[in-house]
């Protein structure tokens, strides 16, 4: 069955990195987009960024020159690299696989503050 799974959150201070991972199996990886979403306290779920199965990136103009998504194929890795983290960006980190109806990971919380 499709499974994602999340890993690399953690505290981080403003202004501090963290790369998030997302290892998939279950489908054919390198065959669809995979994205990152988060849902911060109180907020709805929302998109962050997304690579295309050709290998495209796209984010949320709010993450653009901070966040990096990235994959390894033969890995069936996608990655998060976050710079320049700021306390807006505090939430749990979800994968997606997008295909059928949709498959999401288990989330990763990362919160940002001194």
């Amino acid at each position: 069955q499709v499974q994602l799974v999340e890993s690399g959150g953690g505290l981080v201070q403003p202004g501090g990195s963290l790369t998030l991972s997302c290892v998939a199996s279950g489908f054919s990886f390198g065959a669809y987009a995979i994205g990152w979403h988060r849902q911060a306290p109180g907020k709805q779920r929302e998109w962050v960024a997304s690579m295309s199965s050709g290998g495209y990136p796209v984010y949320v103009d709010s993450v653009k020159g901070r966040f990096t998504i990235s994959r390894d194929v033969a890995k069936n890795t996608v990655y998060l690299r976050m710079d320049n983290l700021k306390p807006d960006d505090t939430a749990v980190y979800y994968c997606r696989a997008a295909f059928g109806t949709g498959y999401w990971g288990q989330g990763t919380q990362v919160t940002v503050s001194s």
